[in-house]
């Protein structure tokens, strides 16, 4: 049922205003990574939005930050043992599970992907976790082989599949003096992720996105397709549910992961994205097209793998349905968003491609 295209409208075409973390109580975990050195940072930017940040520390974190440091500028006592007779809460973990609206793990080490994933509450921060019943954002400091390997791998998905986010290593210098993936994201990034989890101005709202190349066979073998990379549709998407919105994906073949909270359906070709559309169209409130299906099929895909010695052969293509317009004729009063990539004449040919497809 559509319920309110104008707010839709207005909230995806009006600047984002400032984010602003005021009264929210975030819990910081601190694990024993290099990166660790950056959690100063995160603190600060995190009071500076206007957050109240308590800091949990595990006992090798101790080793690479100073908890007298997070204590000055969190304004709190930092904790690491699970029995602290001090403790401003009578049972230390339960209170700070309650406190918080938010646990941010950062860094995320893999021994402490695999603690949480195995059920353990052998300290203070996985006992924490164990009975937290509020977001918990995972960020994965470690060297790339370590992130690429299968048992971190499964621990990954298994805590994707119990709720929890990753939020996605970087590329870069690595503690090895190695490059590549497995940098934790810089502090502003991970300030910007926590702040996404509560800025809900699209709550209640549904939302159809699609991204990614199409990819139209012409044998067993060849295939037409394009160099979109989906990532735009994927960010679109991932933005979209973090302010609040039901989000679908529906994406051609990429390599990305799906983004979290959202629904993603895969597809292969320019006719399966039209159907699975055209199916969910009816539902949401908007779409966003970042797609870049393919324009032409073959008009009959060879059973064989064609082969190099046919010089004469030629393939006849006939054209595939346009997506956008179908969807132009029938949206009614809601919004709907299309992307076209031009090499001349951008602004030009977008007119005319405004008119023709309403």
């Amino acid at each position: 049922m559509l319920r309110s295209p104008s707010r839709l409208r207005a909230h995806l075409g009006a600047p984002r205003s400032a984010m602003s973390l005021q009264g929210r109580h975030i819990l910081l975990g601190v694990t024993g990574g290099i990166a660790a050195y950056k959690t100063p940072e995160i603190v600060r930017l995190l009071t500076a939005e206007g957050a109240e940040v308590r800091v949990v520390l595990t006992r090798a974190a101790g080793e690479f930050v100073a908890p007298k440091t997070l204590e000055v500028l969190s304004r709190h006592v930092v904790y690491s043992a699970l029995f602290d007779r001090d403790a401003e809460f009578p049972v230390l973990h339960v209170g700070l599970a309650e406190w918080a609206d938010l646990i941010l793990l950062a860094p995320a080490t893999a021994h402490c992907l695999g603690r949480i994933a195995g059920g353990l509450a052998d300290d203070l921060l996985t006992s924490v976790l164990l009975c937290a019943g509020v977001p918990v954002l995972l960020a994965p400091s470690m060297e790339e082989n370590m992130f690429a390997n299968p048992a971190v791998e499964a621990n990954v998905q298994t805590l994707a599949e119990r709720g929890f986010r990753l939020l996605e290593p970087g590329v870069g210098p690595l503690a090895s003096g190695a490059v590549g993936r497995g940098r934790m994201p810089e502090p502003a990034e991970l300030v910007a992720a926590v702040a996404k989890h509560f800025s809900g101005d699209l709550d209640g709202l549904e939302l159809l996105v699609t991204a990614g190349p199409t990819v139209e066979d012409l044998d067993p073998v060849r295939f037409i397709s394009n160099r979109s990379s989906g990532k735009m549709g994927y960010a679109i998407a991932e933005r979209a549910a973090a302010r609040g919105a039901r989000v679908w994906l529906v994406s051609g073949p990429t390599v990305l992961p799906a983004p979290a909270g959202v629904e993603r359906q895969l597809v292969r070709s320019t006719r399966d994205m039209q159907r699975a559309v055209e199916a969910l169209f009816e539902q949401v409130d908007g779409a966003i097209l970042a797609a870049a299906p393919a324009d032409y099929r073959a008009k009959e895909v060879a059973a064989q793998k064609i082969k190099r010695d046919a010089a004469s052969r030629s393939i006849e293509l006939v054209e595939n349905p346009d997506i956008a317009a179908g969807l132009g004729r029938c949206k009614g009063q809601r919004l709907l968003v299309v992307f076209a990539m031009e090499t001349e004449k951008g602004q030009e040919r977008a007119r005319e491609k405004l008119a023709r497809k309403g």
